[in-house]
Formats: structure tokens, C-alpha cells, sequence
């Protein structure tokens, strides 16, 4: 198992009795274990986010690829694709 890195860390004399007194009351073992988990858990969201936007990223990129290509359609038409696709009533809107 390859070691685990240090850090050492400044905290306020008020952030430093909330880390305290979590683990006291028996949230977390210790003070690392706490710092750890908080650092993990904003790891995890910024991984989840990257991912996201990469997958976002390459949908624009196919959608425009298609719209270049001319593989489009009527807004309408695509509502209504949708709508049947997902089991929805057709909608028709007067103007």
C-alpha cells in the first residue's frame, strides 16, 4: 500500500473546536479521518462535475457536427418526436 501523504493545517480556534467536537462526539475517529473525509467528498463533487461537462461538452460537439452536416429538424417536429417518445399528449399551440 503506497503511504500516505501529510499535511499540516491551520485552522481558526472556531473551526478548530468544530473538528474537535465532532470527532468527540463520535462522528469520526479522529481529526484526520474528519479532514480526510471533508477533502473526499469535495474530491468525489469535483470529479462528478468534471464528468458532467466533459459529457456535456460532447454532446454540443455531436450536435453541432450534425447541424453542420444538415441532420436537423423543425422545432416542432422534434417536440413532437419527444413528446411521443416519452408517452407525452401532442400539444399544438395557436398563435
Amino acid at each position: 500500500m503506497k503511504p500516505a501523504g501529510q499535511m499540516t493545517l491551520t485552522l481558526t480556534a472556531e473551526l478548530e473546536q468544530f473538528v474537535r467536537d465532532e470527532v468527540r462526539r463520535g462522528a469520526f475517529a479522529s481529526s484526520s479521518e474528519y479532514v480526510r473525509d471533508l477533502v473526499r467528498e469535495r474530491y468525489m463533487k469535483e470529479r462528478d462535475r468534471a464528468a458532467k461537462l466533459q459529457a456535456l461538452d460532447a454532446a454540443l460537439s455531436r450536435g453541432i457536427a450534425d447541424a453542420e452536416a444538415g441532420r436537423t429538424m423543425p422545432l416542432e417536429e422534434a417536440f413532437k418526436t419527444l413528446r411521443a417518445e416519452l408517452g407525452l399528449p401532442d400539444q399544438t399551440y395557436d398563435e
